[in-house]
């Protein structure tokens, strides 16, 4: 038995399944888990929808940017952007379905046995562990609940950017989300930065990544994370693994075996 972590599908799933073959990934005995982003940008977000979603593949992810972003198209919130390439899943049967168990996905994972956490762009520096979890329980509650399109309507914007206990409602939510989901960059103070995409070397001085801050949750735990295609898997903390790799900007597809810490990659086929 292995446990496979992959980075940010983005609809790649040629690629996807030919990294799986690389490893003989058996579902019976395996367990797989993805950083979340499986839509948008790729040619077959659709298929990678569908994969992850049958139980038969014993798949587990957390939501990303762009698949929350997908539920706010599907509502009719937000308008399809082209480039993204999810038209076929408007068009699909079982749209509804898929519109439905997505909403259901968690924002992180904590495995049971590595206790390695899964999330889609980091953890908050201002959390500690149980932190983070009882932040997504609380979040992830939201999305499940019948009013679970008001709450992506007021999803959109960078405030607030420091964690408080106090924060209440849309703006509570609104912060767990970003953390979960957005984050790159933070202030020195530990404030989200929503605006800086640049490369590390070329961002501006005040701010720095978030897995650089001063939070001893990222020296003592292991966190997975994907997003941030242009680190390209690297991380300055060795217990902080970097998943997204570009596949769908032209690059490749990244799995980590966790068992024994080694990487297979795949390259994009178009």
């Amino acid at each position: 038995m292995a446990t496979y972590i992959v980075g940010d599908l983005h609809g790649c799933f040629n690629e996807f399944q030919l990294l799986l073959a690389q490893v003989n990934y058996n579902p019976s005995e395996d367990e797989l888990y993805l950083t979340g982003d499986l839509v948008a940008r790729g040619e077959d977000s659709l298929a990678c929808l569908r994969f992850v979603k049958d139980p038969a593949n014993n798949a587990k992810t957390v939501l990303g940017n762009h698949d929350l972003h997908l539920l706010a198209t599907l509502l009719g919130i937000k308008k399809i952007k082209p480039n993204d390439k999810v038209d076929p899943i408007f068009a699909a049967e079982d749209r509804a379905e898929l519109q439905n168990w997505l909403r259901n996905q968690p924002l992180a994972i904590h495995h049971p046995t590595h206790e390695f956490l899964l999330t889609h762009a980091g953890v908050s520096p201002e959390w500690d562990l149980s932190t983070a979890l009882a932040c997504a329980t609380e979040a992830e509650a939201v999305l499940k609940s019948e009013n679970y399109a008001d709450y992506i309507a007021q999803m959109y914007d960078n405030k607030p950017e420091r964690w408080n206990t106090n924060l209440q409602g849309i703006d509570r939510w609104r912060y767990i989300i970003n953390a979960f989901t957005r984050m790159r960059f933070c202030y020195t103070d530990k404030r989200l930065d929503f605006d800086c995409k640049l490369p590390i070397e070329e961002a501006p001085k005040e701010l720095v990544p978030w897995f650089e801050l001063d939070n001893p949750l990222f020296q003592s735990q292991a966190i997975l994370f994907g997003h941030w295609a242009s680190l390209m898997g690297n991380c300055s903390r060795p217990n902080i693994y970097a998943l997204d790799t570009g596949c769908a900007w032209g690059s490749h597809l990244t799995m980590l075996r966790w068992e024994d810490k080694k990487l297979f990659t795949q390259k994009r086929l178009k």
